[in-house]
């Protein structure tokens, strides 16, 4: 697996703190918004699909405070302070994957969800999809501990048999996009050469 060592993420990054009508009301550093019950901040997630029709998944470091070694959407993280969230996930894609997409903004919602004693997710998240038949995953081996590319029936029936394996968040954002939009995600059936 192709990776770089590049740190691109801190316990000490400001976050943007915001309400539930994602009006911005101040920053905190990351690690706090993630103690406790957590504290409602901006964030987003990629959905990366190739021209097959599938989906590119992470598994997250084990250096994670939170659902570490679970598999996930592409990318999810954080806009910095003054940083929008479109400039944010074309970034993240950067730093984490080495991959470039043009993405579509999907909607945004707001989700807790707690993580054994050690803290909870309590974010305003934007989703976000793209689609890239880029010949080379680069993966940060700070965020990622591995990654492939699943069909939707293979993920459907790995959500099915193993959804504890899987973050809360992205098991939400993979239900919605295709109740909701289906109609933006390649339909070719065949097999693709991207995998690793």
């Amino acid at each position: 697996m192709n990776t770089t060592a590049e740190v691109v993420s801190s316990d000490l990054e400001e976050l943007i703190l915001v309400n539930s009508n994602d009006e911005p009301i101040g920053t905190m550093p990351k690690v706090n918004c993630h103690l406790n019950d957590g504290t409602l901040h901006r964030a987003f997630s990629i959905f990366i699909f190739n021209t097959s029709g599938e989906v590119l998944l992470q598994k997250r470091s084990e250096q994670k405070m939170l659902w570490p070694m679970y598999w996930s959407n592409t990318c999810c993280s954080h806009p910095r302070a003054g940083e929008s969230s479109e400039e944010a996930a074309h970034r993240r894609l950067k730093q984490e994957l080495g991959i470039e997409a043009d993405l579509s903004y999907l909607y945004k919602f707001e989700y807790r969800a707690p993580y054994e004693d050690i803290g909870s997710e309590h974010e305003l998240c934007w989703v976000w999809l793209g689609v890239t038949d880029a010949k080379s995953i680069v993966a940060n081996p700070h965020e990622i501990s591995d990654w492939r590319f699943f069909s939707k029936e293979e993920l459907d029936h790995e959500l099915d048999i193993n959804p504890d394996e899987y973050t809360p968040w992205m098991k939400m954002e993979w239900q919605c996009i295709f109740s909701d939009y289906a109609d933006l995600v390649p339909k070719n059936d065949a097999r693709s050469s991207l995998s690793d």
